[in-house]
């Protein structure tokens, strides 16, 4: 895999602040995730998770703030510009192109690329055996388990150095989350970065390098994720214990 910037920081987040209108929902975000790391994002429900999502992806711009992406400022670039330069994004509730074979999903992940897919198809097939025994199915009549799969073996076509997965476990049986971030660990260790924003702290931190919870827009604890797992405040918060 390709190294990201300075120190082997891939994304960079530095004291971002972006608005809706009047409202202030990030307020001097910063966080980073280098090269090969799997970190999580942990918030609640209007914390400004999604909205971080989206700002690092370039789908709303901060009013003041930098997001660099391989040791290069970004933060004015298109959301395309990003996506070619090696992010991908694993949406919420997977959002699979339902009318669409799983092949022809697959085939959506790589359509900046012009070079041969085989070897892609291969891994993808190996880590998702389901997808290729359906491969000619419809995208639609999969279950909300194996659409995961699906989107995320999408998103892998594109040979990203970030993925980026937006609340991977929503909507899954408690089983299929176990599995799901089984997954995400193995594509980890294939060397892909991976940033996931979650609400569900015991399952990702379980996976994860590092953490960082959001709270009304402010990063509020930051830590590495045994350390964060430990953290009482953070158990009772999000652990329910």
């Amino acid at each position: 895999m390709t190294n990201g910037g300075q120190n082997g920081t891939l994304l960079r987040v530095e004291e971002v602040n972006t608005f809706y209108g009047l409202i202030h929902i990030l307020q001097g975000v910063s966080l980073e995730v280098g090269a090969g790391e799997l970190v999580c994002l942990l918030g609640g429900n209007a914390s400004g998770k999604s909205t971080t999502l989206k700002t690092i992806l370039g789908i709303v711009r901060p009013r003041s703030g930098r997001v660099l992406f391989a040791g290069e400022d970004v933060t004015e670039r298109s959301t395309s510009y990003r996506i070619a330069r090696g992010m991908a994004i694993v949406p919420e509730n997977r959002r699979v192109f339902a009318p669409m074979t799983v092949l022809e999903n697959l085939e959506m992940g790589a359509y900046l690329r012009k070079d041969d897919l085989g070897e892609d198809f291969d891994r993808v097939f190996d880590l998702f055996p389901v997808l290729h025994e359906r491969r000619s199915q419809l995208a639609g009549t999969l279950s909300g388990g194996e659409q995961q799969m699906l989107a995320m073996g999408r998103a892998l076509m594109s040979r990203p150095r970030l993925l980026l997965m937006d609340e991977p476990s929503m909507g899954l049986a408690p089983i299929l989350v176990e599995r799901n971030f089984e997954i995400i660990k193995q594509v980890h260790e294939t060397g892909v970065a991976v940033l996931v924003v979650e609400q569900n702290a015991n399952v990702s931190l379980a996976i994860a390098d590092r953490g960082y919870v959001l709270q009304t827009g402010n990063v509020v604890l930051a830590d590495r994720a045994g350390a964060l797992l430990a953290n009482e405040d953070l158990r009772k918060a999000y652990l329910g214990r």
